[in-house]
């Protein structure tokens, strides 16, 4: 089972909603999966889902909330290779009824308009726009793989929708984009911080707890490559040091000796050959009396700058 349907299937379990927020999530869901027609006078609502207890959710919300029974038939498609739910509210005045409570439809006059939001009156308490997100992912929402990215989104047809959506989530602190996508409008995140906040209103918790511990796998993860990366990196310029400490020391040896250096350069340079993967803090140990790193570092780098003046030029004993 993918991620996705871990949030549909703990969504499709919350129940028990007061009447206004269930009007949201039927009126979002609705937007997101629904198809409403009004002709020759008379309205009409179908809704098609592929999940089985989506179907259930609705037909006992739209029941529950305006005790309309909602036809569903169930439609195995010609290669018998998925099934698809479909619920149907063909009686006009219930159609009516549902269309009006979720202020999908108005009336202009004695006009009625069909709309591609509901009004933002509808999801004012932070209960109602918890319904409103809850309803539109079951309708027309996706969360990816958290071990693979962090992406969630919702996918509807109309572009007032979309930024009904977008203002919702963004009254809650979210940071929501919209695009296009083969005629759709999409809106999404992309930041795990925000998909967790998100799962937390809609309430999926139990998949953001999955989420959250996925994150934090992967900081720790993360974390360790960076510190690995830096030490590797470190080690590897120490290393690159030693060994052009080590042949500046041998250059220096096979020129003019090592006795021709003066006596702190001489001991060091003698320690650095003899233990050439020593640290500096280890080399200063090494001396009598003992030198910091600091110390161990500026004599080695004074072998180095007497090793470039000999090789410029041959001389004899170094002052």
């Amino acid at each position: 089972m993918s991620f996705s349907a871990d949030v549909r299937k703990e969504l499709t379990e919350i129940t028990g909603e007061a009447r206004h927020c269930m009007i949201a999530e039927i009126g979002a869901f609705l937007l997101m999966a629904g198809k409403i027609e009004f002709e020759r006078g008379t309205f009409s609502i179908r809704i098609h889902t592929e999940n089985e207890a989506i179907a259930r959710k609705y037909f006992t919300m739209i029941k529950k909330t305006f005790n309309i029974n909602t036809e569903v038939i169930l439609i195995t498609h010609k290669n018998k290779s998925r099934q698809t739910y479909l619920l149907k509210t063909m009686d006009s005045k219930d159609a009516e009824k549902i269309l009006l409570a979720t202020t999908i439809l108005k009336y202009e006059g004695n006009l009625p308009v069909l709309r591609q939001h509901m009004d933002y009156m509808m999801v004012q308490s932070i209960c109602c726009k918890r319904a409103y997100l809850r309803g539109s992912f079951l309708g027309g929402g996706s969360v990816s793989d958290p071990e693979k990215g962090y992406h969630f989104e919702f996918v509807t047809l109309y572009h007032e929708n979309a930024e009904y959506l977008q203002t919702t989530m963004n009254h809650l602190e979210m940071d929501a984009k919209i695009v296009t996508r083969k005629g759709s409008y999409v809106v999404y995140l992309k930041e795990g911080a925000q998909i967790v906040d998100l799962l937390n209103v809609i309430g999926a918790h139990i998949a953001l707890m999955q989420l959250e511990n996925i994150r934090i796998v992967k900081e720790v993860r993360n974390n360790v490559n960076r510190l690995v990366n830096c030490e590797t990196a470190n080690l590897k310029k120490t290393v690159s040091a030693a060994v052009r400490q080590v042949q500046d020391i041998e250059y220096l040896r096979d020129t003019i000796g090592l006795s021709a250096l003066p006596e702190n350069l001489e001991q060091i340079a003698r320690f650095r050959l003899e233990y050439s993967s020593a640290t500096l803090k280890e080399l200063g140990e090494l001396l009598s009396p003992p030198v910091g790193k600091s110390g161990v570092n500026h004599r080695l780098k004074k072998l180095s700058e007497i090793a470039d003046q000999i090789r410029e030029q041959r001389g004899g004993k170094i002052k």
